[in-house]
């Protein structure tokens, strides 16, 4: 009796752990999935309020040339990135390079360098992965003297 008892109590404990460990596996995934929800309605966001200044005729080139910003730099080269270089194309804005930590895998029509190579001078840095921009501030603000922006600030300052 004893041990039918104890491999009972044995089966339980396992059943229980087992259970915690699939309830924490979950809630992982959940979170995840809700973080991943909210980076999608601040890129939907950043797109719908680029769309705005675009149908009123205007263009990210005249933020940076009435700051007076000549040359860029593009932290993140995922969708805002990419559309930022085509828009800054052929302007008096000129985009020297990017920045990815995926640079390897990563073909633009600009240099591409990761986040802990040097940096060449610049008059601003444009971060377009808007999520992060806070630790990417704090990471790139040890490296340049340059002032570091968030594209989603820039699209609501216009």
């Amino acid at each position: 009796m004893k041990k039918v008892f104890s491999t009972l109590l044995g089966m339980a404990a396992g059943a229980a752990a087992g259970g915690i460990a699939a309830n924490q596996a979950a809630a992982k995934k959940i979170r995840g999935m809700h973080e991943s929800g909210e980076k999608v309605h601040e890129l939907y966001m950043a797109f719908d309020q680029w769309l705005q200044i675009r149908q009123q005729g205007k263009t990210l080139a005249e933020y940076f040339t009435k700051k007076g910003y000549k040359t860029v730099a593009v932290y993140g080269m995922k969708e805002l990135g990419e559309r930022l270089c085509d828009e800054l194309r052929g302007s008096d804005v000129a985009v020297k390079y990017a920045i990815d930590k995926n640079a390897d895998f990563i073909y633009a029509d600009v240099d591409v360098v990761m986040p802990d190579e040097e940096l060449a001078p610049v008059d601003v840095i444009v971060v377009t992965a808007i999520t992060y921009f806070d630790e990417i501030e704090e990471m790139l603000c040890e490296k340049v003297d340059c002032p570091i922006v968030s594209l989603e600030d820039i699209l609501y300052e216009m």
